[in-house]
């Protein structure tokens, strides 16, 4: 894990899948497996979205993108873009953003209603 300080500058993230400010100040720190994610879809700019639904890895601990395909729950979504590294094998940090109000139609990516019907109770989808 590269744990270096950089300093970036970044575009301006597209945080309208928020609903309020509800859980953005008790995110939690995650490492997250970029090797699940597709560069052109999920970070075609180098840094993956914010609004990414996430779920955790079965083994290694590690957050992985959620599909809903391969039987994870949904566990929440990434809060703040990262940075993704040159290669995707290498792990990074991130911010899980577990209790929210969610605009589902302005998630970067779709999440079905049988998806959503995965995530935990905290979450409210509108």
């Amino acid at each position: 894990m590269d744990l270096s300080v950089q300093r970036r500058n970044y575009g301006g993230d597209n945080q309208s899948w928020l609903g309020s400010a509800r859980g953005t100040n008790e995110a939690r720190s995650i490492t997250l497996d970029v090797s699940t994610f597709t560069k052109a879809t999920h970070y075609p700019d180098g840094q993956l979205k914010s609004g990414l639904p996430l779920a955790k890895a079965a083994a290694g601990g590690k957050f992985v993108l959620f599909t809903g395909d391969d039987g994870t729950k949904l566990a929440g979504f990434l809060l703040t873009p990262v940075q993704a590294p040159a290669d995707p094998t290498t792990p990074v940090g991130g911010a899980l953003l577990d209790d929210a109000r969610v605009i589902a139609a302005n998630l970067p990516v779709t999440v079905s209603a049988l998806a959503q019907g995965t995530a935990p109770a905290r979450f409210i989808f509108a």
